[in-house]
């Protein structure tokens, strides 16, 4: 019984922690493959696995129009989300910053989606947004931190951002009552034929095998698309849908801290600051939503990685 609470005290720091290290995985494998052909590994080796896994566990297979609505939150979460995540960090954006941006989505959710969805944006959320907005400028005063990444890169650091935002909203309307073993394999299949179409277009799909990348590869397969993604939805089952959702205000933090040790990327204080007041940004937004099933309280429900 101690070893059980334990576990469950345990469980949202393991789980902020590794899901940090996955913009650092990325970081890390980068040097030796391009992004799309990088995502392209990843989701097809993500797809086979849980494949085994679906049928050794004899999970519900999706028919029909589940197909398509996962097709679709797949594009938004994967292609969008964690495609722009790649092509940032491989165009030169800090590992934190990627994570930083993308890490505002229950701003938007809880402010202006929700607007569409039949519930009033309160003072309290409106502040939210305007305080993770000045934050992220804040961030960004450093010119060195701009000029890092190309223009390529933070387009598609702000997609990124756009992505797990509808992702987050088509996946609550529409695959709420799918299984979530196999919605996501179809997801990441869907987003393997994307990736690899990219790859063909935009790359030239060379990979420079070495030890590093193929840790790096395993990593994000293994313990981020697999083994995080699980305790993900192990904490959506025994915690508050708003409560779980701002575990992921520490993630930014987290990772330009493992960037920092790890590859010497730095933050000043104002950029520190900055992130600070996003977070603070973050949660006024969410909280204003506390006590309602709205898209932001459940705005973490979506497999981010």
């Amino acid at each position: 019984m101690r070893l059980t609470r334990l576990a469950v005290a345990a469980a949202p720091v393991l789980f902020v922690f590794l899901w940090s290290t996955g913009f650092v995985g990325a970081r890390l494998g980068m040097p030796y493959i391009e992004p799309l052909t990088f995502l392209t590994l990843r989701m097809a080796l993500v797809v086979v696995i849980l494949a085994g896994f679906a049928v050794i566990v004899r999970a519900r297979w999706l028919i029909g129009p589940e197909i398509g609505h996962s097709l679709v939150a797949g594009f938004l979460v994967h292609g969008l989300y964690l495609g722009g995540v790649f092509v940032a960090i491989g165009q030169g954006v800090p590992a934190g910053i990627s994570a930083l941006i993308p890490g505002l989505q229950p701003v938007l959710i809880s402010t202006i989606a929700n607007r569409y969805m039949g519930e009033p944006v309160t003072r309290q959320q409106w502040l939210g947004l305007a305080l993770g907005l000045v934050g992220v400028l804040v961030v960004l005063h450093d010119r060195s931190i701009i000029a890092s990444g190309s223009v390529i890169g933070w387009i598609a650091s702000f997609l990124s951002l756009v992505g797990i935002s509808l992702g987050t909203l088509y996946q609550k309307r529409f695959c709420g009552g799918i299984d979530w073993r196999t919605g996501n394999i179809v997801q990441y299949a869907g987003a393997t034929v994307l990736f690899m179409a990219g790859a063909f277009v935009f790359e030239t799909r060379v990979i420079h095998w070495s030890g590093e990348f193929v840790f790096a590869l395993a990593y994000l397969v293994l313990v981020l698309s697999i083994a995080t993604v699980g305790l993900m939805y192990w904490l959506i089952r025994r915690s508050a849908a708003t409560g779980f959702s701002s575990l992921f205000y520490l993630v930014p933090a987290v990772t330009a801290l493992l960037a920092f040790l790890l590859f010497g990327e730095k933050l000043d204080a104002i950029s520190i600051a900055g992130m600070l007041l996003c977070a603070v940004g973050v949660v006024l937004a969410n909280r204003g939503t506390a006590g309602k099933p709205t898209a932001a309280n459940v705005a973490a429900s979506v497999n981010k990685d």
